[in-house]
């Protein structure tokens, strides 16, 4: 082992906007702040290809896509809570 020493400076200070950033807290913080639960379901790979070029053209997502495709179709009634 060789005879250099390092020595270590003092502790980093906190930066607020870096942590927000690794905690997701950006651009998509009222996305990231709802409870979500993961949906699975199987399809063909032709319409996986399908989904995937539609939502290419639309210049968005292929999950924000089929929410908005659920959301539509599954409207919440009037008289429901939440």
């Amino acid at each position: 082992m060789s005879g250099k020493r390092f020595s270590l400076s003092s502790k980093p200070v906190r930066d607020s906007v870096a942590e927000s950033w690794v905690k997701g807290e950006g651009e998509q913080s009222s996305s990231a702040n709802r409870l979500t639960a993961r949906l699975t379901i199987d399809v063909t790979p032709a319409l996986r290809g399908r989904i995937k070029i539609l939502a290419f053209e639309r210049g968005t997502t292929v999950a924000v896509m089929l929410r908005e495709l659920l959301e539509r179709e599954f409207e919440k009634p009037a008289d429901s809570p939440g």
